[in-house]
């Protein structure tokens, strides 16, 4: 049991409960939250029928049947190693909520910052841009750029059928379903036209941090982590193919994390721009077509 239920006790008081038994099991946080207290947060106030982003009242006292319904979850989080996503079957991203279940990756790329802050200026002066979200997952890369940019076409491709579902399920959330369009395939092979901006958070984690993983990423699909001895297997498909994609002045957003030395190793060439995050986040660079030739 994480919550004592012999008495009523507050709000707060449970989340700091939860997240100090949280830190004592040594849970690895990252699908969403950083740290004990955040994640506690957010399951205590699931189970409570409570929004995550809104602030709640921490005083108000909560009955032994609401911390026992509270229980249920923070004792699976513990037990099964379960990231809170999953648990909740909903993420934020881009300040919007998404379905999130195991057939993708919980959204929780700094991208996020890329699409709500005008694209850093990628798609200034167009008026109808065309917009690709390559490796899409759950779409929510794609769906926030929809929102970000009215006018734009937007596509998204995955290679598995089953991150396609999640991702058809958060168009309809989100009422995007004529907006974006889902395309199954590896990489650029279902696709035939050109963009003005293509965006990946392609799988770039390499090898020897696959094997050091803390559990908590067992429950996540491997094929959108895992690429290769050094990360960088899809990535080097994206940079031999993405300049026959893209329109005469388009660019190639692509996340690859802590890959990032390797791929500036393995293409020395190559004068790769990274950009920078107000909110963190590392490992994502910026080409421009003509680069890529």
């Amino acid at each position: 049991m994480v919550l004592p239920t012999a008495q009523a006790q507050s709000l707060e008081s449970a989340i700091r409960t939860a997240a100090d038994k949280f830190d004592a099991q040594d849970l690895c946080f990252g699908h969403g939250t950083q740290n004990a207290i955040d994640e506690a947060s957010w399951l205590i106030l699931h189970a409570l029928g409570l929004s995550p982003i809104e602030a709640p009242d921490y005083t108000a006292m909560l009955t032994v049947q609401q911390l026992e319904t509270c229980n249920t979850l923070l004792q699976r989080r513990i037990k099964e190693r379960i990231p809170a996503a999953y648990l909740t079957g909903e993420a934020w991203f881009a300040g919007r909520r998404f379905l999130s279940d195991k057939r993708a990756l919980v959204p929780r790329s700094p991208l996020a910052e890329f699409v709500t802050h005008d694209f850093f200026g990628a798609l200034d002066n167009l008026a109808q841009p065309a917009i690709l979200d390559l490796c899409t997952g759950g779409g929510c890369i794609a769906i926030a750029s929809a929102y970000a940019a009215p006018t734009a076409t937007v596509h998204a491709s995955d290679l598995s059928s089953q991150a396609l579902e999640l991702a058809r399920e958060n168009c309809q959330l989100h009422g995007m379903q004529e907006r974006v369009q889902l395309f199954q395939g590896s990489l650029f092979e279902p696709l035939s036209d050109s963009y003005d901006l293509i965006i990946s958070n392609p799988p770039y984690v390499d090898a020897q941090d696959i094997a050091a993983m803390p559990d908590e990423f067992s429950h996540e699909p491997m094929m959108g982590l895992a690429s290769g001895d050094d990360g960088l297997d899809l990535v080097r498909e994206m940079l031999r193919d993405a300049a026959k994609h893209l329109k005469p002045n388009g660019k190639l957003i692509v996340e690859v994390g802590n890959s990032w030395e390797a791929l500036e190793l393995a293409f020395p060439s190559i004068d790769f721009s990274w950009l920078e995050f107000i909110h963190g986040g590392m490992g994502v660079f910026s080409l421009e077509k003509q680069q890529l030739l």
